[in-house]
């Protein structure tokens, strides 16, 4: 179908499979490559499934997935990408993925990650100064933890050689970009079109779906008061001042909630609160009461109380439970 003049040659594309990645996230990359050597009607891209042993790799599913190769430091990846989905406990330069990457790093090509991949790349000194993003969930302890990064909430970010998305479909995304880069827009455009994805998405897209597409783009009272509780968190605003803000009665602001929320503004801004303190609890080192401040509760207890009444679980015995399962710093 994509003319060529010479045979293009052939690019390997290794992905570096970390236990507990996505099986799906895989599956959706395998399908963008094939569909792009297929419409080229050529071998543009070699996937080689590795890992650190050259054993199988389990998924979050639970699944044995098997590898093509095992990650040598002196082999050539034109691409690379480590492909893992929980976040890791602090890493060092000792750990023995890190230190395959730091090496790698050094090699021409581009190197890159998606969902919770960019940790390992920014624990190896691979992404400092560049732009980069991990899934949102996990933004929160990526910022944290590697303050020498430009930290994103795109989609995808491809700086110079460092190519990083959230995961997901975002994976695909990044991939066309990629693939227009290395060959041309239309062939790009050909794939986003046989998969039948809407449109090729760009870095300026956020991975958060915006209220406003969960609610209508004819409801911006609702979606302004929502913008301004998220804007205000450490110190949260009346009713009443919301509703002034936005230029509606308390009464018009509750039934608007009520109507597309199924809850009342007071209720809706202290889950935000709640969910972000638990973000905070899950992904951050910083202690119980300076969280609960940073989220709007006045006190401990107040905070310890409001978190126990809506999880069942209190701020300190949550942030146990998610260091026994791997989930916090």
């Amino acid at each position: 179908m994509f003319d060529y003049a010479d045979k293009p040659v052939t690019q390997r594309l290794g992905v570096l499979l970390l236990p507990g990645f996505l099986a799906g996230e895989l599956g959706l990359l395998q399908d963008c490559v094939d569909e792009a050597n297929r419409l080229a009607e050529a071998l543009l891209y070699e996937l080689v499934l590795l890992s650190m042993d050259g054993g199988s790799v389990v998924s979050r599913q639970g699944r044995a997935q098997p590898v093509d190769a095992v990650l040598q430091i002196d082999a050539a990846y034109p691409m690379l990408f480590v492909a893992a989905s929980d976040l890791p406990k602090p890493l060092s330069a000792s750990d023995p993925v890190v230190a395959a990457l730091a090496s790698l790093g050094r090699q021409p090509g581009v190197i890159g990650s998606w969902h919770a991949g960019a940790f390992w790349l920014a624990a190896a000194g691979l992404l400092t100064q560049c732009r980069a993003t991990v899934h949102w969930s996990l933004l929160e302890s990526f910022t944290t933890r590697h303050s020498s990064v430009i930290a994103s909430s795109a989609l995808f970010e491809v700086d110079k050689d460092r190519a990083t998305c959230g995961g997901g479909a975002a994976i695909a995304d990044m991939f066309l970009h990629l693939l227009a880069r290395h060959h041309t827009t239309e062939l790009a455009a050909s794939v986003a079109e046989h998969l039948l994805l809407e449109r090729i998405r760009g870095r300026d897209d956020r991975q958060r779906i915006p209220l406003s597409n969960r609610v209508g783009s004819n409801q911006p009272k609702l979606v302004q008061a929502v913008m301004l509780m998220e804007a205000n968190l450490e110190e949260p605003l009346t009713t009443d001042e919301i509703a002034q803000h936005v230029c509606v009665s308390r009464r018009q602001l509750e039934r608007l909630f009520k109507q597309h929320l199924d809850r009342v503004p007071s209720q809706y801004y202290l889950e935000l609160r709640l969910n972000r303190a638990r973000q905070m609890l899950r992904q951050t080192s910083g202690s119980i009461i300076q969280i609960g401040l940073s989220c709007g509760f006045s006190s401990g207890p107040h905070f310890s109380s409001a978190y126990r009444n809506h999880f069942d679980i209190t701020p300190r015995e949550d942030r146990q439970r998610g260091s026994v399962r791997g989930d916090t710093t």
